[in-house]
């Protein structure tokens, strides 16, 4: 979809630093869980493009993107004062790293990389698919939806930083026919989930990977 404006619907916070964008869905756009968008925000006299990934398991109606918050940086700390109302332009989605119905989802998931995890385990679970949550941060975001999604039958493990990945993503890659690894984080954190799934006897080079920079 070509750059379309739309209106935010809700801004709240899901963690430490952390918030959900809930934006109403344009009448062309149609994603899936785990692609990326481009939001463009416009803050005094100039334009800031950030590309964010679709936490929600559907974007019909409204979806839903998170945001993690760097105190020092340009533009997320400015999006804690966005209103019901405002308006955001977006365009995409973009990306390969999506939810295709799969049988089985296996996401490694670092700091805000839990967006698409949950999106793409609550969307899943509604489809009778099975999912798994492997998920690193020392200030966890969306501990309500976790919370929810183990409730629901889904393998949820919550690491803390220095925590290796690889015990849990043994637990969860069951290499089993139908079940897709995905992966989204930053470099080093790839770089380690890489390593995990090949020690949990699974190919990294078929899982799909989001990196975040």
């Amino acid at each position: 979809m070509d750059p379309t404006e739309t209106r935010l619907d809700a801004v709240r916070n899901v963690g430490p630093d952390a918030i959900a964008l809930t934006l109403e869905t344009p009448d062309e756009f149609d994603a899936q869980p785990g692609q990326f968008l481009k939001l463009v925000f416009e803050i005094g006299e100039q334009t800031h493009p950030r590309f964010y990934t679709i936490s929600s398991p559907r974007v019909g109606g409204t979806f839903e993107t998170t945001v993690g918050i760097d105190p020092e940086g340009d533009v997320s700390p400015r999006l804690t004062a966005l209103e019901p109302g405002d308006s955001i332009t977006v365009a995409g989605p973009f990306g390969s790293a999506y939810y295709e119905a799969d049988s089985r989802s296996v996401i490694l998931a670092g700091g805000p990389g839990v967006g698409p995890a949950v999106g793409i385990a609550e969307r899943a679970l509604a489809d009778g698919n099975e999912a798994a949550i492997v998920y690193r941060d020392d200030e966890p975001m969306h501990e309500e939806r976790l919370d929810d999604l183990r409730e629901r039958g889904a393998f949820v493990r919550v690491l803390g930083e220095d925590e290796t990945l690889t015990d849990a993503a043994s637990e969860a890659i069951t290499c089993a026919d139908g079940e897709q690894v995905f992966v989204y984080g930053f470099a080093d954190f790839l770089s380690a989930a890489t390593d995990a799934i090949g020690a949990a006897g699974g190919a990294p080079d078929e899982a799909k990977m989001e990196n975040f920079g």
